[in-house]
């Protein structure tokens, strides 16, 4: 199923938010969403356009928050626009390959799962149709997510040749994935899901699977929206037992990032134990995610290598790990407008103590508690602490050094330029941030 939708998905073009199909030799869009089969077809064809190979939106999003935020370094220079990334600055220009494919990608993705939602919509089967519009709003949630932690503004909805794309600021975007996700939640208390839609999309994907990656997400975004209540709602949603919110892969679909970059080693690697972090935040040496997140080799520079969820073709990489939903809520008790500082603390505590053994992806820190100064300030950047490194490697750090106000010398830009060809077929197109 997935590698059929593949095709049928790759036959369709993408350029400037202006959806024009025209491949004669793809299935045409009233044949792919006509009915159940192939609506459940073309919401699997979701996560291939998300998390296939080195277009994918899985391989841009870490690469770039890596590069840009010293998380990796650069191995091979002759990958221009991984290269330019590294550089930063002015070198990261509208031409950027890694931008451009984040752009056209994500874009597409959102398209694409709004297609599913609205032919879903329509469906009478409500033990099937719910499950369709709750895992293709996952992914566009996951799309409009990930164009918002890079770019200052973002379509607000696709556009076409005749009307092109308006704009809409990032944190209206964020809004708009939470917006996205609460009406698949809603879609999903109508009945409980058939055998038939389960036998249709990929195997890790069952009710715990969509009531969990959506809570998961919802936590997320409106964290980034500075919603803090709704935060915390969602984020103590979802069980801390939970590793089933996986994206999969096999011999077909590869895991993008070892392919890429893991097993050629001549991409980029982490860093080294640091996970690039300045030396008055950085990991503990003892810190024991460390070792879940690199590995060492003794003969082949670099020393420090990827590790984590990139250590072989089929591993899976989830959307969400647990301890994220810990630094989700510590981090919206603090920026509460009557900050809980006890509460925060408790969340801050339970990662830092938390060990391998008692998360469901083996990552935990062994550490002690938490014993700096109580104050705010001196939370949040704890705080910004663990989350770059419970979660190293998840796209997300660039996001996180903006938000958490960290100096611009740990980062080489704050955001994207829009790609050319979105401004060559867009004047809508917002003018490219400063830096």
């Amino acid at each position: 199923m997935k590698k059929i939708l593949f095709i049928i998905l790759t036959g369709i073009s993408f350029a400037g938010c202006k959806q024009d199909f025209t491949n004669p030799g793809a299935i045409s869009s009233d044949n792919a969403f006509a009915s159940p089969r192939t609506l459940a077809g073309a919401s699997v064809g979701l996560q291939n356009v998300y998390t296939n190979g080195r277009l994918s939106t899985i391989y841009t999003n870490i690469t770039a928050a890596g590069a840009l935020t010293n998380e990796f370094r650069l191995m091979n220079a002759g990958n221009t626009d991984e290269a330019n990334l590294f550089i930063g600055g002015t070198a990261v220009d509208n031409l950027n390959g890694i931008a451009g494919n984040m752009w056209t990608q994500n874009n597409k993705i959102i398209f694409d799962a709004d297609n599913v939602i609205n032919a879903a919509s329509t469906q009478a089967d409500t033990t099937f149709s719910p499950g369709l519009i709750a895992y293709a709003s996952i992914y566009k949630a996951l799309a409009i997510g990930s164009l918002c932690m890079f770019f200052e503004q973002i379509p607000a909805a696709p556009g076409s040749t005749a009307t092109p794309a308006t704009f809409q600021t990032r944190i209206d975007g964020y809004k708009r994935a939470v917006s996205t996700l609460k009406t698949a939640q809603n879609a999903l208390k109508r009945s409980a899901l058939s055998s038939f839609f389960f036998a249709n999309v990929p195997s890790a994907v069952n009710a715990n699977f969509l009531n969990n990656t959506i809570n998961a997400l919802i936590a997320r975004y409106s964290l980034f929206a500075g919603d803090y209540a709704t935060a915390i709602t969602a984020s103590n949603a979802v069980p801390a037992s939970f590793a089933g919110s996986i994206m999969q892969f096999d011999g077909v679909t590869t895991n993008p990032i070892f392919s890429t970059v893991t097993t050629t080693n001549n991409v980029y690697q982490i860093l080294d134990s640091t996970l690039g972090l300045p030396p008055t935040i950085a990991p503990d040496l003892n810190d024991a995610r460390i070792p879940f997140y690199t590995s060492i080799n003794t003969t082949v520079a670099p020393r420090y290598r990827i590790r984590g969820f990139f250590s072989t073709t089929t591993q899976s990489i989830p959307i969400y790990i647990p301890g994220e939903m810990n630094l989700i809520r510590a981090e919206s008790y603090l920026r509460q407008s009557t900050p809980n500082i006890a509460n925060a603390l408790v969340e801050i505590n339970a990662i830092r103590q938390k060990t391998p053994s008692s998360d469901p992806f083996g990552i935990g820190a062994s550490g002690t508690a938490y014993t700096g100064p109580v104050d705010v300030t001196s939370l949040l950047t704890e705080v910004y602490r663990q989350r770059c490194i419970e979660l190293c490697m998840s796209g997300m750090r660039l996001e996180d050094s903006r938000r958490f106000g960290r100096p611009v010398t740990e980062r080489k830009r704050n955001f994207f330029p829009y790609p050319s060809r979105e401004r060559d077929n867009n004047p809508n197109t917002p003018a490219d941030p400063a830096f």
